[in-house]
């Protein structure tokens, strides 16, 4: 259960910062208005870093697409030390704490989602397509073609997942600010086509939570794509977690 928690809030965080940065870039009369594509890129960058601290119990997936990389490559889940770094305990990459791992990621993503509507809530009263109040919350593609948008969230995924997996048995091992500057690098060169989702329950928590919220013009949901960037992140990770173990 403390890995559960540490889940959700970690997420929650991630996902509070991150929408929040799109909210500030693209809604109406807010402070960051038109404060362009570096600036989510280093929103979510940093988003990623405050997440990764916050869900340090559990080993900081925030991602099901980690989860299930680290699962295909057999790593444990969390390594859990005691006040003198000497390992006390692991979260083995069973089934079992996979699932429990993918609904704390949902969960969290979900109450982040909630808690940026709040933050931006007379930002959303005010006039705007409802495509833009959409990407708030969830990922679309500049360009319409699901297969090629499919394969751009492999690609994108991959490349975050590989490198979760591989740099953890580097000399320097893996630190949260390493995250948070690939997650930039990959929003930066990946994330023109759709907008890098790289995470299912980034993105798919956040839709259901604007389909729920009472968003004045909201508009669409945009079901008919939501499969995309939960499909192709977890075929990514896969992906990344089979050739990240047999490079090791």
């Amino acid at each position: 259960m403390n890995a559960f928690w540490s889940e959700v809030l970690g997420t929650a965080t991630l996902i509070l910062l991150g929408a929040g940065v799109v909210a500030n870039v693209i809604l109406p009369r807010t402070k960051g208005f038109n404060g362009g594509w570096l600036l989510i890129n280093w929103g979510w960058g940093l988003a990623v870093f405050a997440g990764v601290y916050v869900a340090h119990k559990s080993g900081a997936h925030l991602n099901p697409a980690v989860t299930i990389g680290l699962f295909a490559a057999d790593q444990p889940f969390a390594t859990i030390t005691g006040p003198e770094g000497v390992v006390t305990a692991t979260i083995e990459p069973t089934v079992g704490n996979m699932f429990m791992y993918f609904g704390a990621e949902m969960l969290g993503a979900f109450i982040g989602a909630v808690l940026a509507f709040l933050a931006y809530k007379k930002h959303f009263d005010e006039d705007a397509p409802g495509a833009t109040k959409l990407a708030v919350f969830s990922t679309g593609p500049e360009i319409r073609s699901y297969w090629w948008n499919f394969l751009t969230e492999v690609i994108a995924t991959f490349v975050l997942v590989f490198f979760v997996v591989v740099s953890g048995k580097t000399p320097s091992g893996l630190g949260p600010l390493a995250v948070a500057l690939i997650v930039v690098g990959i929003g930066a060169s990946l994330g023109g086509p759709t907008g890098y989702a790289i995470n299912p329950a980034r993105d798919l928590a956040p839709r259901i939570a604007h389909a729920l919220l009472p968003i004045k013009g909201k508009g669409s949901s945009d079901w008919s794509y939501s499969w995309v960037p939960v499909a192709g992140p977890l075929v990514g990770g896969v992906l990344a977690g089979l050739l990240g173990a047999a490079y090791i």
